[in-house]
């Protein structure tokens, strides 16, 4: 009888210990899923910021360049679909394209002294590579948890864990624009 309650006593002991880990394991999984989700709102909070900002800088650029509709058209039509993207890539998608767009619409300054000298568009413009500055920090954080959490279920035995409770991998935020990857050309 007493070496069957040492023998039980051991088994309830190793099954403690695997339970213990396996609790371990899921904490840390869910510790990092939300650590990614919460990156991805601090991406959110920065684009939000640069759509509510975009109507001003249209707005200020139409009484000086009326006849660019062209351009303000397709800064207004990147905009809503940045706004209306549902996934990580066509976020990523969606801001190459409004990233492009916002450039065109600088572009304009250079054709037109005034605007390049009014007071309130320089304001919108700085604010503008404000955000865009944070919205780069946010998303090297949000790849950066992304990556840490894809890492974790990936490795042994934590991906046994991931599989047990369906933990999902994440996808990074990516540049799909090829033209965006490269580096500026700068000529004198």
């Amino acid at each position: 009888m007493i070496p069957f309650l040492i023998g039980l006593g051991v088994v309830i002991v190793i099954v403690v210990i695997i339970l213990l880990f396996v609790i371990g394991i899921y904490n840390g999984l869910v510790a990092k899923r939300v650590r990614c989700e919460n990156g991805w709102s601090q991406i959110d909070v920065q684009l939000k910021r640069r759509y509510d900002l975009i109507p001003n800088l249209v707005e200020t650029v139409k009484g000086y360049a009326t006849h660019e509709k062209e351009t303000l058209q397709s800064v207004i039509q990147a905009r809503q679909q940045a706004i209306d993207a549902d996934s990580v890539a066509d976020q990523g998608q969606a801001e190459g394209f409004l990233t492009a767009a916002l450039g065109k619409l600088f572009a304009l300054s250079e054709a037109y002294p005034d605007l390049k000298a009014n007071q309130n568009f320089m304001q919108l413009q700085e604010e503008l590579t404000s955000t865009e500055n944070k919205i780069g920090f946010a998303r090297q954080h949000y790849n950066d948890t992304v990556s840490r959490y894809n890492t974790e279920c990936q490795k042994f035995p934590s991906n046994i864990v991931a599989g047990m409770f369906n933990f999902q991998q994440r996808e990074f935020f990516e540049v799909e624009d090829a033209a965006q990857r490269e580096a500026p050309k700068v000529q004198f």
